[in-house]
């Protein structure tokens, strides 16, 4: 059977604008963002025209990029534009935060801003308004109380820029620990971890404009019709330029079958193909497919020998684990027969150039950065990297995230993506004129495991909600519990700032990226470091996270602050030019549309790798054990309409489904003698879940779920070894309930 995609029209493909579709109706709810912005319009528009966009990584200006003309202005920004409009709400709100327990996030979001610095005691029945200065003293006592191995911060990439990332780092660092880190953990660690082994980089190593001057784009576990829309103006074009769309997934994302660019004409009003071929792999099949992919490569020739040969290391060992497994095993593990394995490797075989883009699908497994490893062999075989259309992309959701890590706030890498260790240690030391501890930091999901066992006496979140983020939220509930000091630094509330507090919780008001002092950078999944103005606006006492940081680094005090400096943007930026060579250039961006691309627009160009050998090297995986046959499905969480973890409506656009869907193959619901609608329990060891059943193209003996609701399923403490990410994936059983 051909996994290509047949594209039969029917009468509702030529009603305009989709209107017989399931589909985003962009222009209705532009009108509805028009209308929420309405008291503030003349500030919506200086964001949406003057900044740098907070929303997933693809990066605009304004409202154009550096890749194709015209406008782009996507859902998501549009979305998340209130934010940074919205006047404050009444502190009397928090006065009894019993009042507020029943309200989902969505609610608590819109009464507006956070104004002022709050405290709750233990024992309170809500928070009660403090000035700045006991603030930082209460933090700073905290801090002066305990030892450095008990604090930690995390940063989230909600529109944090890289002068956040890069003081919050220093500061941990500046009072002893290296217990920093970053949502990047959550979402793309294993890609790090696999990329820097493979390639010696850790970012994309293409362009945008190489998805127009590829033969085959291939999309691995990722959905930026979801998650980054503006791509989907790129990749129509690039399919109208002959590149071919191959989609690795379980689901047939509607959205990546056919999608409506708003600001293309006939595309707004009729729709545009998308994906030429769809793969349903099993969810965390896709090792076990592209061993087979690769098997058959190599076994027929089809790949790029003189690549391998100047420029690859270790592929014997790939190739020898490649004849050592069976067929039945590996279509026993992908969820696909030989057949279909051969088929993608005939598409690879015919491509001369490609594209390989992977996201959270392929990183949120216990085995995430093996996933990684199979994409990254399976281009290094056909020379897919360092030239023109072709390239590695581990694609971003977030507009800060890909800086995080870069700016060293990341608890196992200082600035520049360097190894913790001894002797990265007292290099920084030098830099920085006060000694940086050498031991790694608690990576995000440790920072719970540790609060857990008691041994955590202040977390600092700027932003986040771990609550929400998190497998298992009853235990991150219990374990937030324990923790003497808690501080949340942000522009809105969210539920876990009202768990109770063990000692105090502090929230502090935190200025946007747009009335960030100074302005701020961001960097795009393309490695482009843009510029985005300071746009002035003062929402009640609200600072700018890094001037809240490093206020408290002073108050603390020690041997060293004398020599901090970071006391605005500009020299922010001049010191980060200095200890990340990498970005260099970005103490030059100083107005609006000021950017530049790090590495320039291939990295490993001409196949010089920055490796020890300057070799790319390939690496055989594990191949994970086979699902049991037990009766027993494999859940996943997947994005509904929502941005991280903010959810926006309860029904899904692309698919049409509400937040309690089950997705579920019409043969095994059918199996089970059950219909779409019927209520069920997904129930395992660590929660249940209840929802409808939702039938869909999904690969037989999966399931997924909308995330954060599935979290109660996932288990805690389950993460991929590589990078630290969470597997956000569970095996549960399905219970029908009665009607209801």
């Amino acid at each position: 059977m051909s996994h290509a995609l047949a594209k039969q029209r029917s009468w509702r493909d030529w009603i305009p604008f989709g209107l017989a579709s399931t589909k985003p109706r962009h222009f209705r709810d532009m009108g509805k963002v028009l209308i929420e912005n309405a008291d503030n319009l003349p500030y919506a528009w200086q964001v949406l025209s003057k900044g740098v966009c907070d929303g997933c990584a693809l990066g605009t200006t304004g409202m154009r990029d550096w890749t194709i003309d015209g406008t782009h202005l996507c859902m998501t920004r549009l979305n998340l534009l209130r934010l940074n409009t919205m006047p404050a709400f009444d502190e009397e709100i928090l006065e009894n935060v019993d009042r507020l327990r029943g309200l989902d996030n969505s609610a608590l979001r819109q009464l507006g801003r956070i104004p002022f610095p709050f405290v709750r005691e233990r024992g309170d029945a809500g928070f009660r308004r403090i000035d700045w200065e006991e603030a930082i003293d209460r933090v700073a006592a905290r801090i002066r109380s305990t030892t450095p191995e008990r604090i930690a911060f995390f940063l989230t990439s909600r529109a944090i820029t890289n002068e956040t990332y890069y003081v919050a780092q220093k500061v941990a660092r500046f009072l002893g620990t290296n217990n920093v880190d970053n949502a990047a953990r959550l979402c793309h660690s294993p890609s790090t971890g696999a990329m820097k082994h493979a390639l010696g980089v850790a970012a994309t190593t293409c362009s945008y404009t190489d998805w127009w001057k590829s033969d085959a784009i291939v999309f691995f576990g990722a959905n930026p019709a979801n998650d980054q829309p503006v791509a989907m103006k790129y990749l129509i074009e690039a399919k109208q330029r002959g590149a071919k769309v191959v989609l690795v997934n379980p689901f047939r994302e509607p959205g990546m079958e056919r999608y409506w660019v708003p600001s293309n004409t006939r595309s707004a009003l009729f729709g545009s193909d998308v994906a030429d071929y769809w793969f349903p792999v099993a969810q965390g099949g896709d090792i076990a497919f592209l061993f087979g992919v690769i098997k058959i490569l190599i076994e027929e020739g089809w790949y790029d020998r003189t690549f391998v040969r100047q420029h690859g290391a270790d592929f014997e060992s790939l190739s020898e684990a490649c004849a050592s497994l069976g067929w039945e095993e590996l279509e026993n593990g992908a969820g696909l027969k030989r057949s279909s394995m051969r088929e993608m490797a005939e598409l690879m075989r015919d491509a001369a150039t490609g594209v390989l883009v992977w996201s959270m699908g392929i990183t949120q497994h216990r085995f995430g950065g093996d996933a990684v490893q199979m994409i990254l062999n399976l281009g290094l075989l056909k020379g897919f990297v360092g030239r023109e259309g072709c390239g590695l992309m581990p694609i971003r959701g977030h507009s800060g995230v890909q800086g995080g890590a870069e700016m060293g706030a990341y608890s196992t890498v200082f600035p520049g993506g360097v190894p913790v260790d001894a002797e990265n240690a007292v290099s920084l030391s030098e830099t920085y004129g006060f000694e940086v501890p050498r031991q790694p930091g608690l990576p995000a999901p440790e920072m719970v495991e540790a609060a857990a066992r008691g041994e955590l006496d202040l977390l600092y979140c700027v932003g986040g909600n771990f609550l929400r983020t998190l497998p298992e939220p009853g235990y991150v509930e219990a374990a937030m519990g324990r923790i003497s000091t808690r501080v949340h630094q942000d522009i809105i509330l969210s539920d876990q700032l009202f768990i109770e507090p063990n000692q105090e919780v502090i929230l502090l008001p935190a200025k946007t990226r747009y009335e960030q002092d100074g302005g701020g950078t961001q960097t795009s999944t393309e490695r482009r470091v843009a510029f985005s103005p300071e746009l002035p606006r003062q929402v009640g006492e609200a600072r700018a996270e890094w001037v809240t940081l490093r206020a408290l680094a002073e108050r603390v005090g020690g041997d060293g602050f004398e020599r901090f400096g970071c006391d605005s943007g500009s020299s922010i930026r001049a010191e980060i030019a200095r200890v990340i060579p990498f970005y260099r250039g970005i103490e030059n961006l100083t107005e609006r549309g000021d950017a530049f691309q790090y590495g320039g627009a291939h990295l490993c160009a001409d196949g010089d790798f920055p490796t020890p050998d300057g070799k790319a090297h390939f690496r055989a995986v594990e191949l994970p054990s086979p699902p049991p046959q037990d009766g027993t499905f494999e859940l996943s969480t997947r994005r509904g309409k929502q941005f991280n973890s903010m959810v926006y409506a309860e029904i899904d656009p692309l698919t049409g489904a509400d937040r309690d869907a089950v997705l579920m193959n019409p043969d095994d619901a059918s199996a089970l003698h059950l219909r779409g609608g019927d209520r069920v329990a997904l129930v395992n060891d660590r929660g249940r879940y209840l929802g409808r059943v939702y039938p869909a193209a999904i690969a037989p003996g999966n399931l997924q779920v909308h995330w954060p609701e599935g979290n109660v399923l996932i288990e805690a403490g389950e993460v991929d070894t590589l990078g630290g990410v969470p597997d956000y994936n569970a095996r549960v059983r399905v219970e029908r309930l009665d009607p209801g």
